[in-house]
């Protein structure tokens, strides 16, 4: 951690911070002076960095050396932070008093002998920073001094250039989930699908048993995953348990692995009540990852193979991962015990060559391969020791550097006790120094935390690991740090998911539980993770090296006073809670965590934050999402200058934030999803122009010209990006001008906008505002809702990029817009339009002269829903009409839904030519879909009305509104209460 942390203090010392102010330091402190001899003395101490990292493993007087380095270093960190903070705070003074600038240029006063802000009491505080940096300099050069006690090799400084490069993409086939365990993966199979059980086992419980990093999470996988497993069981469920063994966690998991609701209760028997109801009658797999405990009383309170036994259908299986065979007795599995022993020589190496020389492979025959015959040896069979080298190697392009590695000291290190750290340790020590100390901080996570991708980016951030001076360059390096740690296997089950929200992509990653307890051991004295699970847990001894804490099972009602020693404490850059549920911050213990760069308070039932929160300068990174009790707060948060991302997430009785949000102008990400009682948001807000993140902007034109944020104070907003939600209250007259100078037009990084207009009198200025609102033309997503106006805003066919469009609650238009030119367009959702009567050729796009011509030409979904009076849909036939004229209309629709629109009479001719292979109905006339619907079009209509002049037709009736759920949610969706969610099915 040293080598990284002292390249971040030297990049900082040539900073902005500095350079803005050099000359005024120079004229009244002496400082420069001072901070270039403390460079020196760091530049010195950075040749030897790399060898005394590798000697701390089995010298405690260099581990000793490194500390005293960190402490100091940290010192400094903290007071160049101070005077940048400084700096800071008056640029906010400045533009808080100039509103109709983007930027006041901050000035300093330089009297002939005294230097200052403008006031005296600045000059008394920046004196303080000095003299502080005399003294840490005073520190280092002793212990610079020592470094020679030691006898350190020196190395080159190595400068990694182009550091925001994208790896290079990679094709490795991943044959460790097969290889060399084929016999396993056949005796499981075969213990889950075998019908023969001993008398009078309903259920079987199967242990796999290993040692760290053998491969029993992924031969479980493997089995979990396998069709006839999937066709076997009615019902499957993983569950990652870990140590502790929390059975009330345990048991809650399994409760919503079948689909049903887990309670809120931590009494463990009203739990086991509901998850006794859970499972019931199917055939189920529960595998349990990672069990630890060794206790039988665990278990046995748990329950499960009892309530498996008595409640489930026969053949039913519970699969456990462990490293204990401890386990298995105490499960009493032994019978059933499936042990995953090392990789044969041969698996070994063929596995090392498939990663190591895939896209080289004429490099194995030319001397390389006897080297990695013997790097293969010293892995002594681990699949992720062998994995992790095999990926190191694929680097490294000369035999000298091969054999550098076989020939490492680091093999024979005793300290390093298990087996699997010592390649492990090879691959860290090739890593840049950046990615270093980003992977040292994902120890302050819980075994199998799934981390995402740019939380994780914002949180190394926060902790300024991503050293580079623009933000843009350090969003683009965290880049390269996840890729990176992918690509050397430290990160792992990489995931894309969507998000539902507004359906944008998310990567989401774990890390493997050798890789944490690695982590850990590099990082033992600056992590700690602290467990108040029991009810009785009072205050922890913690050291004051510990730079990042972590508390889990923190119970309601607990203050965090309870749990840590605010004295032990002032070092903490990281506090962060998990599965914790307390009620409050207490004011003694938040004013003696000064150095906090990061807090994560999320999902507890914190109903207030204490003002002296406003004391935390360094803080850059808040997280209070998922506190429901939140109701305001404090003031104070407008102090804290360096705050980089506030997420508010789900704080649902949230009702407003500080009057001097706008102080914060280092502020790039505020969530504000779901926060349903926020009314409106400060109107200072307009003054943060670095924000690229504001989700949901509530903007109530009833609220004063002075209390909250107009439409025109988005105006200097322009880095915004991904999803912007704006809800617009209040009466829109006049409010066109305001509407315009929102130059939405001018946010080319926004994905996804909502604009949801709520009711008011004025229809007119509907049409007027949503004109203004112009988005700009490479927009992907739009949902527009509460619209009164008659026709469409001009803009809408402009937007040539557009995939997604909702139109919902418009109330004032008689026709739909021609949505047909739309050359993207893939989704489509028409809801609330009460005074369409018709659908026709407007519709399509299509006009009289045309002579050929595609209609929707990348449509894949429609949706029709709520259109109370509408009747006829009209339209051409498709392919060919009686003019002649070549038509193409929806040649790529699969999917059609139509709901409450109970007086159309007809669906167009047109739908039969298109390749749709869904079609949904829902309270509308049975007489719309006619007998001779092709067969191969998978047609649902439940809830239909009755039209006694037309013969039945064969259909399938369902009476439950959630058929093929899990392609059609949007079935139940609720209108209003998801609001932009509607558009992406």
């Amino acid at each position: 951690m040293a080598e990284a942390l002292i390249n971040l203090l030297l990049e900082q010392l040539v900073t902005v911070a500095f350079d803005h102010t050099k000359e005024a330091v120079t004229l009244v402190f002496n400082a420069r002076t001072e901070v270039e001899k403390f460079s020196s003395n760091l530049e010195a101490i950075q040749a030897v960095l790399k060898d005394a990292e590798k000697q701390q493993v089995e010298k405690a007087s260099v581990r000793i050396w490194l500390d005293r380095l960190n402490d100091v270093s940290y010192e400094m960190v903290d007071v160049v932070d101070e005077w940048n903070t400084e700096i800071l705070k008056q640029k906010a003074k400045g533009v808080a008093s100039e509103k109709k600038k983007t930027f006041k240029k901050v000035c300093f006063s330089i009297p002939s002998n005294c230097f200052c802000f403008g006031q005296v009491n600045k000059a008394s505080h920046l004196y303080k920073i000095a003299t502080e940096i005399k003294e840490l300099n005073e520190k280092l050069t002793s212990i610079a001094a020592q470094k020679k006690d030691f006898q350190f090799h020196e190395s080159s400084i190595r400068i990694v250039e182009q550091v925001n490069q994208r790896l290079e993409t990679s094709s490795f086939v991943d044959i460790s989930k097969i290889l060399g365990r084929d016999e396993a993966r056949v005796d499981l199979l075969n213990k889950l699908l075998s019908d023969s059980s001993e008398e009078g086992e309903r259920v079987l419980v199967i242990p796999i048993v290993g040692m760290g990093g053998m491969g029993k999470t992924t031969l479980a996988q493997l089995a979990y995953n396998n069709e006839n497993v999937k066709t076997y069981f009615e019902k499957r469920i993983w569950v990652c348990v870990s140590d502790p063994f929390d059975e009330v966690k345990i048991a809650k998991a399994i409760i919503s692995g079948t689909g049903n609701e887990a309670p809120n209760s931590t009494v463990l028997q009203e739990v086991l009540q509901h998850m006794s109801e859970s499972l019931e009658e199917k055939k189920f797999l529960i595998v349990l990852d990672d069990v630890w405990t060794e206790e039988e009383t665990k278990w046995d309170n748990l329950q499960l193979s009892v309530m498996m036994q008595s409640n489930c259908a026969k053949g039913s299986r519970i699969l456990v991962t462990t490293r204990k065979k401890g386990v298995a007795e105490m499960m009493k599995a032994e019978a059933h015990m499936i042990q995953i022993e090392k990789l044969s020589g041969k698996t070994s190496f063929e596995l090392f060559s498939s990663i190591a020389f895939s896209n080289r492979k004429e490099d194995k025959a030319n001397g390389f391969g006897v080297i990695g015959e013997k790097i293969v040896e010293k892995c002594d069979g681990l699949p992720l020791a062998i994995k992790c080298l095999g990926t190191l190697m694929h680097r490294k392009k000369t035999i000298g550097e091969w054999q550098n590695v076989l020939d490492s000291k680091i093999w024979d290190q005793r300290a390093v006790k298990q087996e699997v750290f010592r390649p492990l340790l090879l691959s860290y020590y090739e890593l840049d120094p950046i990615v270093k100390r980003c992977l040292l901080y994902c120890a302050t996570f819980p075994k199998d935390y799934r981390f995402n991708k740019h939380n994780l980016i914002d949180l190394w951030m926060s902790q300024d690991y991503l050293s580079v001076k623009e933000y843009k360059e350090k969003e683009e390096t965290g880049e390269y740090v996840f890729d990176t740690l992918v690509m050397q296997s430290f990160f792992q089950d990489v995931e894309e998911e969507v998000v539902f929200w507004d359906k944008s992509i998310t990567i989401f990653c774990k890390m493997h539980d050798i890789v944490h307890d690695f982590m850990q051991f590099l990082n033992k004295n600056e992590c700690f993770t602290m467990e108040a699970k029991e009810a009785n847990t009072r205050m922890m001894v913690i050291s004051e090296e510990v730079r990042h804490l972590s508390l889990m099972y923190a119970p309601y009602s607990s203050p965090l006073l309870d749990f840590i020693p605010p004295v032990n404490c002032k070092k903490l850059r990281t506090l962060a809670t998990f599965d914790s549920r307390m009620s409050s911050i207490d004011i003694k213990a938040i004013s003696q965590l000064k150095c906090l760069r990061t807090l994560n308070l999320s999902d507890n039932g914190i109903e207030e934050l204490p003002e002296e929160i406003g004391e935390l300068i360094h803080l850059r990174y808040l997280d209070l999402s998922d506190n429901s009790w939140l109701q305001k707060l404090p003031d104070s948060l407008g102090n804290l200058y360096n705050l980089q991302t506030l997420c508010l997430t789900d704080c649902d009785r949230l009702e407003k934030l500080p009057e001097n949000t706008g102080n914060l102008i280092n502020l790039r990400h505020l969530h504000t999803k779901r926060c349903d009682e926020l009314e409106y948001l400060p109107r200072g807000i307009g003054r943060l122009t670095s924000l690229q993140t504001l989700d949901t902007c509530p903007v109530n034109h009833d609220s004063g010209p002075s209390e909250g944020l107009k439409l025109g104070d988005l105006g200097s907003l322009d880095q915004l990006q991904g999803t912007l939600v704006i809800k617009i209250k209040g009466n829109l007259k006049d409010t066109a001008s305001e509407a315009q100078e929102a130059r939405l037009w001018n946010k080319k990084k926004l994905c996804f906008l909502g604009l949801l207009l709520f009711p008011t009198l004025d229809k007119q200025s509907h049409v007027q505002v949503l004109e203004a609102l112009r988005p700009h033309q490479d927009l992907e997503k739009l949902v527009i809702l509460g619209y009164g106006g008659t026709t469409e805003p001009s803009w809408m066919i402009s937007l040539q990029n557009l995939r997604t469009l909702s139109l919902r609650t418009w109330d004032g238009c008689e026709f739909l817009p021609p949505l047909g030119k739309l050359p993207f367009l893939e989704k489509l959702y028409v809801e609330g339009m009460e005074k369409v009567k018709t659908v026709g050729d407007e519709f399509l796009g299509k006009t009289g002269t045309q002579t050929s011509s595609v209609l929707f030409p990348k449509l894949k979904k429609l949706r029709f829903e709520e259109m109370g009076e509408w009747e006829q849909w009209e339209g051409v036939g498709g392919r060919t009409e009686s003019s002649g004229a070549e038509i193409s209309i929806m040649p790529c629709l699969v999917k059609f839904t139509i709901e409450n629109c109970p007086k159309l009479m007809n669906l167009p001719l047109f739908l039969k030519n298109t390749p749709v292979r869904k079609i949904r109905i829902n309270t509308c006339r049975r007489s719309i879909v006619t007998p001779d619907w092709p067969d191969n079009c998978d047609v649902f209509i439940y809830r239909a009305l009755e039209d006694p002049e037309i013969p039945n037709i064969t259909e399938r009736v369902e009476t439950e509104i959630q058929i093929d759920s899990q392609s059609d949610e949007e079935i139940t969706m609720s209108p209003i209460e998801t609001e932009i969610q509607i558009l992406t099915e």
